[in-house]
């Protein structure tokens, strides 16, 4: 790219953000010594010519599976899922259509970090890297990294609660916690073997998950009237306070920060030669055909845990559920008070509901339905960390550093519950988890809206005035319900320090969510907010792999 072609980019920029370009050669990448570094894209998967299909191609379809299927395993995680069943005990099959609305809201969303990555050859936490200052680019990783851990402990979580069920309390969770220290590495060697080899064993963890829960569907057998009818007429007839909470907790569990960071670095693995329009454009369709499919797979499972517990235990009292494990002789029974208070669920509870109405076989299929959603988002959750890493301090790590870091981060203060607490304070911090989460959001989607609204980043493929408005709503109902669900589970807490404390830590949270909505409407058209440059001046070369759109191709 010429030095004229920089000076059309510098014009034609908002003011305060610079045209991505590249690290020189003389500024390369730190690397850790010892163990050389792998990453998932240490191969890149061929795109085929397919000169006799020129608007639709299955060849190629499938040549572009893969990174969306990855992504919508953080659909499918420990927390989707007992945000489902708590959602079908409590309000029926009232909230499905708020279930559809999330996901089609996440679908829209990753279109933008597919498009990113797609486009500049640089997944998200790179171009923030190159594009924020110094101290907000070290918050907003401090942030990510806060996300990615909050839910590698959801992941720990789930994976140890499945293990006690399916050995029948043998392993305690404690237990179950270190045991998810070692699988994890040693799913981790898979992708010695080739990243479509990697990719299709995500797909079987899919499909696990999918006839798991499915097979509870066709148990239980579900209204199927009641399902549509909550699916597409949105309405909550009777809903209260804990109605409200649990609309707002699904929004909170489907649209994930890290996930944003995570798909943007996804869709570099194929090989596009990103100086062609064409190419990039036609990445761009199948990346979306397939991300739909992906979503659309994850939609149904989620539909699937909703229902069932929608159909059988939605109006359930402690009473009802306590009496029929004693009846069938459950040594869990002792897990639900005898009184008539509604029946509140999480992910062990709800196996043990499960087995207690249907029978043994759906608590141990459901616990292997667990097990699958804790193992397939772990490693999903370590590659997210690697990128994240990777791109916002230039930092190479190996993938077992990697992982050692994060896991041992989220391993120790969910040790320490598992062993000093009982269940129900293990799967309670799931709640607290899911705050942590909620606060993280727009640290992943304001900065995802900046930079594909940027020509000077996207060039010809910069968001239209119609993705502008779309997207800038959406995160704003997005950040608005999460926080919203802030809020409540604050004001649970009852104690005086724990307001003072959330309150000085909001002024400076708040601050910095306003800094970075600032950046964006600027980059969004409103040019008349840039007070100057606030951005690094750094600017960077671009790679080969760069697209060069000034360029005639």
């Amino acid at each position: 790219m010429t030095d004229q072609n920089y000076r059309q980019l510098d014009e034609d920029l908002p003011g305060n953000l610079q045209p991505i370009r590249h690290q020189s050669e003389e500024s390369p990448d730190p690397v850790v010594e010892g163990e050389p570094f792998t990453s998932y894209f240490d191969e890149k998967i061929p795109i085929p010519e397919d000169d006799g299909h020129t608007w639709f191609s299955f060849r190629k379809l499938w040549a572009f599976t893969g990174p969306g299927f990855l992504m919508s395993i953080a659909y499918l995680d420990p927390g989707n899922i007992e945000s489902d069943l708590q959602s079908g005990s409590v309000a029926g099959f009232k909230l499905l259509w708020v279930l559809l609305t999330a996901t089609v809201i996440g679908l829209l969303l990753q279109r933008l970090a597919a498009r990113l990555g797609v486009v500049t050859g640089l997944h998200l936490a790179e171009v923030c890297n190159r594009q924020y200052p110094k101290v907000p680019r070290i918050i907003l990783w401090l942030m990510v990294e806060l996300a990615i851990i909050g839910s590698d402990m959801q992941e720990v979580i789930g994976s140890a609660i499945a293990l006690n069920l399916l050995s029948v309390g043998r392993i305690p969770l404690w237990g179950g916690v270190l045991i998810t220290i070692i699988d994890t590495f040693f799913f981790l060697f898979l992708d010695k073997y080739g990243l479509r080899k990697l990719e299709l064993f995500f797909g079987i963890l899919i499909t696990v998950m999918a006839i798991t829960f499915g097979y509870e569907y066709v148990r239980v057998s579900p209204d199927q009237g009641q399902l549509v009818k909550g699916m597409f007429f949105p309405y909550c007839k009777g809903c209260g306070t804990p109605q409200l909470e649990q609309a707002v907790g699904i929004v909170g569990a489907v649209i994930m920060p890290h996930n944003m960071y995570l798909h943007s670095a996804l869709v570099k693995s194929r090989d596009i030669d990103r100086t062609n329009k064409k190419e990039v454009r036609e990445a761009n369709k199948y990346f979306f055909i397939e991300s739909s499919i992906a979503l659309f797979v994850s939609f149904i499972i989620n539909v699937f845990v909703v229902a069932v517990f929608a159909e059988a235990f939605y109006g359930k009292t402690n009473q009802d559920v306590f009496y029929e494990c004693l009846n069938n002789s459950s040594p869990q029974s002792n897990l639900f008070l005898n009184n008539t208070e509604p029946l509140k669920v999480d992910i062990y509870k709800g196996g043990v509901v499960l087995g207690c109405f249907f029978g043994a076989p759906a608590l141990y299929i459901w616990a292997i339905g667990i097990l699958a959603a804790g193992q397939s988002s772990t490693m999903t959750g370590t590659y997210s960390g690697q990128f994240v890493m990777e791109g916002f301090l230039n930092l190479k790590w190996s993938r077992f550093a990697r992982v050692f870091f994060t896991r041992s981060i989220a391993i120790t203060p969910t040790l320490l519950v598992a062993i000093f607490q009982d269940v129900e304070h293990l799967t309670g911090m799931n709640d607290f988890l899911n705050v942590l989460q909620s606060l993280q959001l727009p640290f992943a989607l304001i900065p995802i809206l900046t930079f594909t609204s940027l020509p000077s980043v996207m060039n010809d493929f910069a968001n239209g005035i119609g993705w502008k408005i779309a997207g800038g709503i959406f995160i704003l109902i997005v950040c608005s319900i999460n926080l919203y669900f802030v809020v409540v589970y604050v004001s649970a807490l009852g104690h005086i320090a724990f307001y003072v404390g959330a309150a000085i830590l909001s002024v400076a949270y708040l601050c910095f969510v306003a800094y970075l909505t600032w950046q964006c409407l600027v980059a969004l058209g409103l040019s008349f907010l840039d007070c100057g440059k606030t951005v690094s001046n750094h600017q960077i070369m671009l790679t080969e792999e760069q697209p060069d759109f000034s360029i005639n191709n």
